[in-house]
This record gives structure tokens, C-alpha cells and sequence, in this order.
């Protein structure tokens, strides 16, 4: 393709009517499908890896879980090394820690390194180091790139097209799982793993290699290295929620599928993929709706629904026979997944009652640090309440975390937002 053919391209006119007329959206959403693909690659493996491979008891998921999610408890801290950095450059090194995360996974599949659960925990670490980094840079480029009142389908955009990239992972999952099942090697072979860590790591290499490339964004003023002010203390206290709530589910909710119900690889794999077509699909329409009927609304519905999904986690098994109890928990599994999408409500939240676009990356990153103190605190609890009280005292308190969600969301004021002119 030439420099001319280039610049004659021209983009979709659904993009027009969401982006900025000088907005270069095509690389930044290019990385976003190919850590997407890689991540989808990752995620679709990692619990079974850990459950069946590494032999990681619940307890101990917690424990895992603590550090693996340390970078986002420590993220401000992290972010004020560069607080001069553009957002761009920032959203770079979190893709080359990812990069760094996803090779040293694959190392732990050979020779003596196999079983050593230490290493697994630190390749986690460094993965997860740079996906958080990501994360608030990630929306503020996608809301940057956006004009003002088209944030929610901007972001609603990067997620689906993120989630696309994580299909295909899945689904690549699957099919070196069922591939290597009907040639004679059993789930818990490490060969399946070895392929499917390599090829994450391939394409996260390939996406550090297109963020490269990516030109700075608009927020090139320093940032602050840390920012709290009054006017966001609703949104703190929503993450603190969030956090907390989304930790039961991420650490526990696959492990219920797998130990419980003895789930493979391949079946998760699929499972992610369903979870990611309705996402992909949900997301646009979810920003639009948070366009249209305010954030409000849709944080206080998001929780409610939350509830109901909660307390089938933890008592479906008690409620209906077992081979309906697991249809039940995959339904449910993706009807969490899905529901998930409304948090980036918090974030058109956050823009909403900002005074500038540097504002809101402090905001978010701080907000992303301010979650995480629970969030590590409750993968090391929850894992203990699994072990002396079962998975239906853990998934009832995430329902009474749900419930005084949505009591708090309800508070919020249109009174809070400011005028914020789009240059």
C-alpha cells in the first residue's frame, strides 16, 4: 500500500460522527485489536493453567490474586514516575510490559521452570503492571480523540473493538485445546499451554511495535503526580465498590466454574468468547445509552442486576440439580461479563465534572489506585471465606456490596457537572 493510497483512505462515517476531524484513531484502535487478541490468548488459559498446572488451591488463588493486582493498588505511584509524560508515551509502556508479562508465561511452560508458582506470580505481576498502566491512559486517549459529547460510543467503540480482539483469542484457544484433545493429549498436558502463551506473546510483541508508531496525544501538559479534590469524592467511593465487587468475580468466578463444576480450558475459552461477542456488541450500545440517559441511571441499574447475578453464583448449586446448576453459572458467567461494560459510566462521570481533559487522567488513575486498596485486600479475603464459610457467604457479600452500589450512585447530582469548552 503507498503513502498515497494512504492518504486517500478515508474512514467510515460512523467514526466521523464519534471522532474529532483531526483525530488518527486507525493505529491507537489497531494495538487495541492486537492486545486484544493476545489478552483474549492469556485470559482464556490462565485459570485453568494455574487450577490444573501450577495446582493453585483456592486460598491460595487469593493470595495470587493480591499481587497480581499490587500494580493497581500502587498505580499512582507508578504514573508519578512519568507524570511528564503524554498519555501516549505512557500507554506504550504499559503494551511493553505486557509484552515482557506475556514472554516470561511462556518460559514458565518449559523445562524446571514449570512448577515454579513463584515465577508464574511475577510474569502475572509484570503483565498486569502494564495493563494497568494502560487502563486510564486508555480511556483518555479514546475520550481525547472524541468530540466531547460522543465520549461514552468513544469509548464504547475501543471496548468493542477491544473485545473483538479477545474473541479471536478465545476462539484460538479453543481450538488448540479441541485440536490437541482429538490427538491424544489430555487438558493437562503443558504442550497446549507452551503454544498458547507463545502466541500471546507474539502478538503483544507486534503490538509494541504499532504503539510505536502511534503519534502524541493532545495531553502533553505534565500531569500531577497525585490528585484528590473534593468535587470527586463520589466517584473514589463508587470505585471503592467497584473495586471490591469486581475483585470477587474476577478472582472466583472462573474458579467456581472449574472446581465446582470442572470446566476445561477449552470450555472456558468458549465461554470467554460468548462473553465477548455480547460485550463487543453491548458496548457501543451501552455508551450511547449513557449518552442518552445519563450515567446515573445506568451505574444504579447496573448494580441491582449485579445482585440477582451474585446470589446465583453462590446458591445455584443448591437451587437447581447439577447439570442444570452449570448451565445456570455459564448463562450467569456471561451475563456478569456483560453488565461489566456499565463501569464506564464512572469514567464519562469523572469528564463530566472535570475542569480540563489533564484533570481527568489524574482522576482515573487515581481512582484505579483507590479501588485496588480493596480489591487486594478482598482476592485475600475472599479466598479465605471460600475456604471456612463456602461460596455462598463470598458471593452474598458481593451482593450486599452491589446493593450499597447502587444506594450511593443514586446520589449523584447533575448539579456536579461543569462547562468544559472542546478545543
Amino acid at each position: 500500500m503507498t503513502d498515497n493510497t494512504i492518504k486517500k483512505w478515508k474512514r467510515p462515517v460512523f467514526l466521523d460522527e464519534i471522532y474529532r476531524s483531526d483525530a488518527k484513531v486507525g493505529r491507537f484502535l489497531s494495538v487495541l485489536i492486537l492486545f486484544g487478541i493476545a489478552f483474549g490468548l492469556k485470559r482464556g488459559v490462565q485459570d485453568n493453567y494455574l487450577a490444573e498446572i501450577i495446582h493453585i488451591e483456592p486460598f491460595e488463588r487469593g493470595i495470587v490474586e493480591f499481587f497480581r493486582e499490587l500494580p493497581g493498588l500502587l498505580l499512582i505511584f507508578i504514573l508519578a514516575l512519568m507524570y511528564r509524560f503524554a498519555d501516549s508515551k505512557v500507554f506504550k509502556i504499559g503494551i511493553a510490559l505486557m509484552t515482557a508479562g506475556a514472554a516470561g508465561l511462556l518460559i514458565t511452560c518449559s523445562g524446571e521452570m514449570l512448577m515454579t508458582k513463584t515465577l508464574v506470580v511475577l510474569f502475572m505481576v509484570i503483565f498486569s503492571t502494564g495493563e494497568h498502566i494502560t487502563m486510564p491512559v486508555r480511556s483518555t486517549i479514546a475520550m481525547d480523540l472524541a468530540k466531547r459529547e460522543k465520549a461514552g460510543a468513544s469509548l464504547g467503540i475501543t471496548t468493542s473493538l477491544n473485545q473483538l480482539g479477545n474473541i479471536a483469542g478465545f476462539l484460538i484457544v479453543t481450538g488448540i485445546f479441541i485440536l490437541l484433545e482429538k490427538t491424544g493429549y489430555s487438558r493437562t498436558d503443558i504442550i497446549g499451554y507452551r503454544i498458547v502463551f507463545g502466541a500471546a506473546a507474539g502478538l503483544m510483541a507486534g503490538a509494541a511495535m504499532v504503539a510505536a508508531a502511534l503519534e502524541e496525544t493532545r495531553l502533553k501538559a505534565p500531569r500531577q503526580r497525585f490528585y484528590f479534590a473534593r468535587k470527586f469524592t463520589k466517584y473514589y467511593i463508587l470505585e471503592v465498590f467497584y473495586g471490591s465487587r469486581k475483585q470477587i468475580f474476577l478472582t472466583f468466578a472462573p474458579y467456581v466454574l472449574i472446581l465446582k463444576y470442572g470446566a476445561s480450558a477449552s470450555v472456558m475459552s468458549i465461554l470467554f468468547a460468548i462473553c465477548a461477542v455480547f460485550v463487543m456488541i453491548c458496548s457501543p450500545l451501552i455508551g450511547k445509552l449513557i449518552d442518552m440517559v445519563g450515567y446515573k441511571a445506568v451505574m444504579v441499574a447496573d448494580t441491582l442486576i449485579l445482585i440477582v447475578v451474585c446470589l446465583l453464583y453462590g446458591f445455584a448449586h443448591r437451587w437447581f440439580a447439577p447439570g442444570v446448576a452449570y448451565i445456570v453459572v455459564c448463562v450467569n458467567f456471561i451475563l456478569d461479563q456483560i453488565i461489566s461494560i456499565a463501569s464506564m459510566a464512572n469514567n464519562v462521570y469523572v469528564q463530566r465534572i472535570s475542569s480540563n481533559r489533564e484533570e481527568i487522567t489524574a482522576t482515573l488513575s487515581t481512582g484505579i489506585s483507590v479501588n485496588h486498596i480493596f480489591s487486594v485486600l478482598i482476592a485475600l479475603l475472599g479466598g479465605w471465606i471460600w475456604k471456612v464459610a463456602g461460596i455462598e457467604t463470598l458471593f452474598t457479600i458481593s451482593a450486599i456490596l452491589g446493593l450499597i452500589n447502587s444506594i450511593y450512585a443514586a446520589t449523584i447530582k447533575k448539579s456536579e457537572e461543569v462547562s468544559l469548552i472542546q478545543n
